[in-house]
C-alpha cells in the first residue's frame, strides 16, 4: 500500500528505482572514481579472483618486462659504464661513475654524422615516397573503377607474403645495371612499393562511408580533391600507423644497404654501426658497442612517441560509434 501510495504521488516506478539504484549505489550517490578503483582493485585480489588477477594480468607483464624491458634498460645503461664496470664479478644495473667515453669513442671510430646524415635522408625520402604510394594505390582500389582491380589486389597480397630476401639478387643485378652502387637513391628505390601499408589503408578505406564522397562528387569534387580533402583527413590514424611502421623499417634497414653500398660516406647508420662491431672485436669495447645500439634505437623512440597516440586512435578507431 505504501508503495501504490508513493507512486501516486509522483515518485519514481519500481523499476526506474532499480536502475537508478544499480547506477548510483545505495542512497542514490554515485560512487567517486577513487571509491571504484578501490573496489576493483578488492574485487581482482578477492580468493576466487587471484589466481586469474595473477595468470592474465601479472604474469604476461613481468614476462615482458624480463623479455623486453630488461634488456633494453641493461643495454642504455651500460652505454654509461666503463669497461670495469662491464666486466666483472659482481656487475650492478646502474652505473657507479657514469661517463660519455663511449659516446664519444663510437663518434671517433666512425663517420657518425655521415651515416646519420645518410639515415636521415633514406628514412625521410624514402617513407614519404612509400606512404603516398600506398595511400594513393588503396584510394585506388577502393574509390575508382580499375579494370582488374581484385586482381590487382591479390598480387598485391602475395607481394606481402613474398619475403623480401627473395628479391635481393634481382634488386642488386638491376640497381647495378643502372649505376645505382655506392648511391642512396639505390638503397632507396627497389623498396618504395609497399604491400602492406596499401593492404592496411585499402581495408580502411573500404570501412569509410560512401555518402561523403557521393556528396562530394555532387559538388564537383573530382578525386584529386576527394581524396586529400576527405579520405586523408579522416584517415590520419591509419595513415600515421602506416607512416610509423614504415619509419620503422626504413631507419632499422640493415641487409639491402649492406649488400649495395661499399663506401663508408654512403652508409646509412646500422651499417656503419657494422663497421664498429668489425673494429672493437676486443672484450672490453661492449660499452662502445652499446652506445652504438642505443643510437639507432633513441631516433625510433622518439618517432613513436610522437605517433602513438595516433596510433593508438587507428587501432581504437570504429570500436565506439
Amino acid at each position: 500500500g505504501a508503495a501504490a501510495v508513493r507512486r501516486a504521488e509522483g515518485a519514481l516506478p519500481v523499476s526506474d528505482s532499480a536502475v537508478v539504484s544499480a547506477v548510483t549505489g545505495p542512497g542514490g550517490i554515485a560512487p567517486r572514481p577513487k571509491e571504484r578503483r578501490t573496489g576493483d582493485w578488492a574485487k581482482a585480489f578477492a580468493p576466487r579472483n587471484l589466481a586469474d588477477t595473477i595468470l592474465a594480468g601479472y604474469l604476461p607483464i613481468l614476462l615482458a618486462l624480463l623479455i623486453i624491458v630488461l634488456p633494453l634498460a641493461w643495454m642504455v645503461l651500460s652505454s654509461f659504464k666503463p669497461p670495469s664496470e662491464i666486466l666483472t664479478l659482481n656487475p650492478t644495473l646502474l652505473p657507479q661513475e657514469p661517463t660519455l667515453d663511449n659516446y664519444a669513442a663510437v663518434a671517433e671510430r666512425v663517420p657518425l654524422l655521415t651515416v646519420l646524415r645518410n639515415s636521415v635522408i633514406v628514412t625521410a625520402v624514402g617513407a614519404s615516397i612509400k606512404v603516398l604510394l600506398a595511400v594513393t594505390t588503396a584510394y585506388a582500389l577502393v574509390f575508382i573503377r580499375v579494370r582488374g582491380a581484385n586482381l590487382i589486389f591479390l598480387g598485391i597480397l602475395v607481394a606481402l607474403m613474398v619475403p623480401p630476401e627473395v628479391s635481393m639478387l634481382p634488386s642488386y643485378l638491376t640497381i647495378s645495371s643502372l649505376g645505382g652502387r655506392n648511391t642512396l637513391w639505390g638503397i632507396i628505390l627497389p623498396g618504395l612499393g609497399t604491400a602492406f601499408g596499401t593492404f592496411l589503408l585499402r581495408q580502411h578505406f573500404k570501412a569509410l562511408p560512401r555518402e561523403i564522397f557521393e556528396a562530394a562528387e555532387l559538388d564537383g569534387a573530382g578525386h584529386v580533391r576527394k581524396l586529400f580533402q576527405i579520405a586523408a583527413p579522416v584517415s590520419v590514424p591509419a595513415i600515421a600507423t602506416v607512416a610509423l611502421v614504415t619509419i620503422v623499417n626504413e631507419w632499422n634497414n640493415f641487409l639491402w644497404p649492406l649488400i649495395i653500398i661499399d663506401s663508408p660516406d654512403k652508409m646509412t647508420l646500422p651499417v656503419g654501426l657494422n663497421l664498429l662491431q668489425s673494429i672493437e672485436s676486443q672484450t672490453g669495447s661492449y660499452g662502445i658497442l652499446m652506445a652504438g645500439a642505443v643510437m639507432v634505437i633513441v631516433p625510433v623512440l622518439v618517432i613513436f612517441a610522437a605517433l602513438q597516440r595516433y596510433v593508438v586512435a587507428g587501432l581504437t578507431q570504429g570500436a565506439v560509434k
